[in-house]
């Protein structure tokens, strides 16, 4: 299981459980709970809580998902993120379908239903609402997010980004230790 150093809270609910590439990387103070799947590469930072219990939820690989996200899923849709796709500090994404090289910044919300394309940005704040769709290599921002016309997201544009967040993992797992217990 890809896990850091440390013992990673990851739970099993009821047969439901995750299913956590060795590759992958769980910091020790993140929650993993149910119906998961993590892809190789894939990070998943302090405080992020991914609870697959009603549906399940699948994320890709190399896939960075930053401190204090919240990613759930509904009996009725699970939540997919696909590959190389980084996902900011304090994200919601609830029964969305996240495509291959996108970001979804930091504070965004993406509700149930929604569908984000290869390569597109949530920007930072923004609330793409229930069922909207925000095509590929676009961005979405405001409240509720709206697409912002005459703009493309050059292709692989983020690629720096999500190999840093692969790179920040291998080097979490060989040199993260906890200093607060004997």
């Amino acid at each position: 299981m890809g896990i850091g150093s440390e013992a990673v809270p990851i739970y099993a609910l009821g047969a439901s459980e995750p299913d956590i590439h060795p590759d992958a990387y769980v910091h020790p103070d993140a929650v993993v709970i149910g119906n998961v799947t993590l892809g190789a590469f894939t990070t998943v930072w302090p405080t992020a809580v991914l609870r697959g219990d009603d549906g399940g939820i699948v994320v890709g690989e190399r896939t960075s998902i930053q401190d204090g996200t919240i990613i759930h899923c509904t009996v009725v849709q699970d939540t997919v993120i696909g590959d190389r796709v980084t996902i900011g500090h304090n994200v919601h994404i609830e029964s969305a379908v996240v495509g291959d090289g996108c970001l979804i910044s930091s504070g965004s919300v993406v509700l149930n239903g929604a569908r984000v394309d290869e390569g597109a940005v949530v920007a930072a704040g923004a609330v793409v609402s229930p069922n909207a769709h925000v095509p590929a290599r676009r961005m979405a921002l405001g409240v509720p997010a709206r697409v912002r016309e005459g703009y493309q997201v050059p292709e692989n544009y983020f690629d720096f980004a999500v190999e840093s967040y692969v790179q920040r993992g291998k080097r979490f797992r060989a040199e993260l230790r906890r200093l607060d217990r004997s």
